[in-house]
């Protein structure tokens, strides 16, 4: 399994924030004056109580950057924090309410199996073979989701404006205990109905490792 140095990462991704003027309104004095975006490194011993308490083992590259960081304050506007091992928690039992709201929205847009009365009763989910999944990078469409998996997503930070990250255990394409990451967007018109001006998606990771990767690059190019 490959090591990632994390401590150099995080620093410089800190340092490049710390110089710019977009951040300047969003970094509190403490953060400021630290120069470091970052946490207390988490103990093993932190770690493996999270572990027992969600039920799971976490993915090696999570792990390996909480014990650099145990959270994180910002990675770009869209989201603000990624949370501690004490924050950590099951989507589904944190957040039931938006997952329920989400799928039922997502079906609805998706038309599939619509009733003769136009109920949501028998909306179903529209089903996204392995092909049109399994995708990564470019071509992939944020569209394209299993939001089954949401029922099994592990949240591991804040809800910023519409964006939050989820890792997804029920992928582990290498079979190496990396999981799927997901940035999930969820972003409704300003009156909250659906229509043309909703975009559910979710801009999906091999791992959280590649997801961090590409967060960086999409910070970077936005200074």
């Amino acid at each position: 399994m490959c090591t990632f140095d994390w401590q150099s990462f995080l620093k410089r991704w800190s340092q490049e924030a710390m110089q710019s003027i977009r951040y300047d309104n969003k970094l509190p004095p403490h953060i400021i004056k630290s120069g470091w975006l970052g946490y207390p490194g988490a103990t093993e011993a932190q770690i493996t109580q999270t572990e027992s308490r969600l039920g799971t083992t976490l993915p090696h590259s999570y792990r390996e950057f909480l014990k650099v960081t145990n959270g994180w304050y910002l990675t770009t506007p869209f989201v603000y924090k990624l949370w501690s091992t004490n924050e950590i928690e099951w989507f589904a039992k944190r957040r039931q309410g938006w997952l329920e709201d989400f799928i039922k929205r997502f079906k609805r847009e998706h038309h599939m199996n619509t009733s003769l009365n136009g109920s949501d009763v028998h909306l179903k989910i529209p089903p996204v073979s392995d092909q049109e999944y399994l995708i990564y990078g470019y071509d992939q469409d944020p569209k394209k989701l299993r939001v089954e998996y949401l029922n099994t997503a592990l949240e591991i930070s804040d809800r910023a404006n519409a964006s939050i990250y989820l890792l997804n255990p029920q992928i582990d394409l290498n079979k190496d205990g990396e999981w799927e990451t997901w940035c999930l967007e969820d972003s409704l018109p300003d009156n909250g109905h659906l229509c043309d001006d909703w975009r559910p998606g979710a801009a999906r990771y091999r791992s959280f490792l590649e997801m961090m990767q590409e967060e960086y690059r999409s910070f970077s190019e936005m200074q």
